[in-house]
């Protein structure tokens, strides 16, 4: 009955005025204790007449302090030493300036009256310091007892981290009313802490944590918790995947430094981990006065603003603030849900003076193009509007070379017209040695800027940026097999052995600004993409993190390649090589560029292909002016490779 009843009102909390009366009441009945024990309980001799003065005094000081001090706002059942530190605090200086009045009273009025025995201070101060904490540590022993401990089905959990982080999970996951926690133990590396004990818990080494709780046990009965705050990204990889491999889910909890100003951590704030983690990099330190100093009181124009990296770019170059920010894509609903997402998380940015300015347009639309360029003469243009599906783009050749290719020259020729200080492209690996329409068509438009950049040296300087797959981009296979994963599966891999160089989308897009910062011109930037991933790998890990198990929960199925797709992506050619830059991550690759009058010459023959809606001679046009495309598993193959002419 009482357990129904405490569980009842469990999502409850106390009124902190009556908290405060509780207290009141407290320090009253520790008054009398005092005065009736120093009389050695015999009460006729307390002088209640007079004692009842000393009450008042004290009883005036100690609500001061306890409305000074707050020590009556914690939540009575998660009482912590936070919470009796601050109770210690407002007895402590209470007692003591009460003491303190007392005597200076009576020796400057000469009167004993207003001199209050030291051992009934003393006697209640022990007392009242007792009767606070007993009775907080009191209830919240009663619903740990009776609500926490209660029987039913609970989560075990071992938390990795017996740090700050680690106890503040601990009094979360104790905390949360919906689902029932059964902390095993902390694990930790650290020696000195081995099997002590934090607020109840023993702290193990990893070693001993998995003999005592993970070998011969059922991986789907514990969870694992990384509560750690500094960590570099290759120990906590280490730490995941050896959970994984005995396919224990792993969850994260965000670090006390990204939580600075939220008061408390909540349930939902612990998460799966997810792939992105696992392939999280050490940070990418960047010159930001460099870039603040190109940037800042600029306009800047970012075409495909509504698309993953576009949109990345946009919330990394606010922070800058330039004075103009002009959001450019053909998607309305996008662009729409940037604009707000700009007013609600930006809005410090914005109200510091940066102009955002929002414009439905095709980049393919030279008459629209050539209004917004010369009405707001952007310093720099970010271009990563382009078709990038490579299947699609397969079978729409004619689609693939207007945007990437035509889009873009119609882009760097205004540049170059309206004085635009730096043009950024964002390139692609598949642009290495393209075995695809879509890698053809941004080879072709590198090639198109690098000539611009040796027509025009002295006007506006032509930086190419190229890297791998993002991971989370619209179309990229990590958002695919998270929806297969959902839907149960089966989760599709076109080979076994397909490899591809992954990064964050954060992480690319501080890269293309860096980048974009330090070019001078005509170059080609390539990005350090850490090792490559397989595809398959990739899966694997995606089922174990989402809790399932791979062939019993969920199967992965392999299709054959795609049109156009290769098994391994490059970042180079056989004919291409680096020189490093001051960025250990950026690197810049020294190729060929045919002339621009060559250039201009086969774009115009490419164009005529266009009109004739001839998709066969469009791509023989393509092959003609990138000699190192060679189609695979297309249609096209039989086009083979032909020589620049």
């Amino acid at each position: 009955m009482i357990e129904q009843l405490l569980t009842k009102y469990s999502n409850r909390f106390v009124s902190r005025h009556l908290i405060l009366a509780i207290d009141i009441t407290v320090v009253i009945v520790a008054f009398v204790i005092a005065c009736i024990l120093r009389v050695n309980f015999e009460i006729y001799k307390v002088n209640w007449s007079i004692y009842k003065y000393y009450l008042l005094g004290l009883l005036i000081n100690r609500i001061f302090f306890f409305l000074y001090f707050r020590s009556y706002t914690g939540i009575v059942r998660h009482t912590s030493f936070e919470d009796t530190s601050l109770i210690f605090k407002a007895i402590t200086t209470s007692s003591v300036l009460t003491l303190v009045f007392s005597i200076a009273l009576s020796r400057s009025t000469d009167n004993n009256l207003f001199y209050i025995p030291i051992s009934i201070l003393i006697i209640d101060y022990f007392i009242s310091l007792f009767l606070m904490i007993a009775s907080r540590l009191l209830v919240k022993n009663i619903y740990k007892t009776l609500i926490i401990n209660a029987p039913g089905e609970k989560v075990n959990v071992l938390i990795y981290g017996a740090g700050e982080l680690g106890i503040l999970i601990k009094n979360t996951l104790l905390r949360n009313r919906h689902k029932k926690y059964n902390i095993l133990g902390f694990i930790d590396d650290n020696p000195s802490l081995s099997f002590k004990t934090l607020e109840g818990v023993v702290v193990y080494p990893e070693a001993d944590a998995d003999i005592r709780f993970i070998e011969g046990s059922n991986p789907e009965d514990i969870e694992v918790i990384l509560a750690i705050n500094d960590i570099k990204p290759y120990r906590k990889n280490q730490i995941i995947e050896r959970f994984l491999k005995r396919d224990i889910i792993v969850k994260v909890a965000p670090s006390i430094y990204d939580r600075l100003g939220n008061e408390e951590l909540k349930s939902e704030e612990i998460r799966n981990i997810r792939i992105e983690d696992l392939l999280e990099r050490d940070p990418i330190q960047l010159d930001n006065q460099s870039i603040s100093r190109q940037l800042a009181g600029r306009v800047a124009l970012v075409t495909g603003a509504a698309g993953s990296i576009g949109s990345e770019i946009i919330r990394q170059l606010i922070r800058f603030q330039p004075q103009t920010l002009i959001l450019l894509d053909q998607s309305e609903s996008g662009l729409y849900d940037l604009e707000n997402e700009l007013k609600q998380q930006f809005q410090h940015y914005l109200g510091d003076g940066t102009m955002v300015i929002v414009k439905v347009a095709d980049v393919t639309d030279e008459v629209r193009m050539r209004h917004i360029f010369s009405h707001w003469l952007p310093h720099f243009v970010f271009h990563a509007a382009a078709y990038k599906h490579v299947p699609l783009m397969e079978d729409h050749p004619y689609e693939a070379i207007k945007v990437n290719v035509f889009g873009t020259k119609i882009l760097a020729d205004l540049a170059v017209e309206m004085g635009v200080n730096k043009f950024v492209m964002i390139s692609t690996d598949k642009a290495v040695n393209p075995t695809n329409v879509m890698g053809a068509t941004k080879r072709l438009a590198e090639l198109y800027v690098q000539s611009l950049n040796q027509r025009f040296p002295n006007d506006t300087r032509f930086i190419t940026t190229r890297f791998g797959n993002v991971l989370g981009s619209n179309g990229s296979v990590v958002p695919l097999f998270q929806k297969q994963i959902q839907a149960g599966g089966p989760i599709t891999v076109t080979h076994p052995d397909v490899i591809r160089y992954f990064m964050t989308i954060p992480e690319a897009c501080q890269l293309v600004l860096e980048a974009g910062s330090m070019g001078k011109g005509g170059e080609i930037f390539v990005f350090d993409m850490g090792e490559p991933v397989k595809i398959t790998d990739l899966a694997q890990k995606m089922i174990k993190l989402s809790g399932l198990r791979l062939e019993k929960d969920i199967q992965i199925i392999y299709t054959g390649l795609r049109p156009g797709e290769k098994l391994y992506e490059e970042l180079l050619s056989d004919k291409e090589r680096t020189v490093a830059t001051y960025h250990p991550k950026i690197q810049i690759a020294q190729v060929y560029t045919p002339p621009f009058t060559e250039i201009t010459s086969s774009l115009q023959d490419l164009r005529k292909a266009m009109r004739e809606g001839d998709k066969t001679l469009m791509v023989m046009n393509l092959k003609t002016i990138v000699p190192e495309f060679v189609s695979n598993n297309s249609l096209y193959e039989e086009l083979g490779g032909l020589e620049f002419s």
